[in-house]
C-alpha cells in the first residue's frame, strides 16, 4: 500500500476526483477545516492550506494584528 497523497492548497474549498479516471471516484467538494486541512472521504488524499495556519505556533502573530 502507497503513502497517501497530501496536496497543498491556497484555498478553503477544494474539489477531489481521486484523480480522475478509472481509478477516481465521484468528485466532492471539501471546505478545510479550522486546522486547515481535510482529508477526501473516498481516496484519504490530505489537502492542507499553504504556510502557517491561524492558532499554529509557527504561525506569525502580528499578522493578524490590527493597527
Amino acid at each position: 500500500m502507497h503513502p497517501f497523497e497530501t496536496i497543498e492548497v491556497d484555498t478553503g474549498v477544494v474539489a477531489c476526483d481521486g484523480g480522475g479516471g478509472a481509478g477516481g471516484h465521484p468528485r466532492v467538494y471539501l471546505n478545510l477545516a479550522a486546522s486547515g486541512s481535510v482529508e477526501c472521504p473516498y481516496c484519504s488524499r490530505l489537502f492542507v492550506r499553504r504556510g502557517p495556519q491561524a492558532g499554529h505556533p509557527d504561525a506569525d502573530p502580528g499578522a493578524s494584528a490590527k493597527p
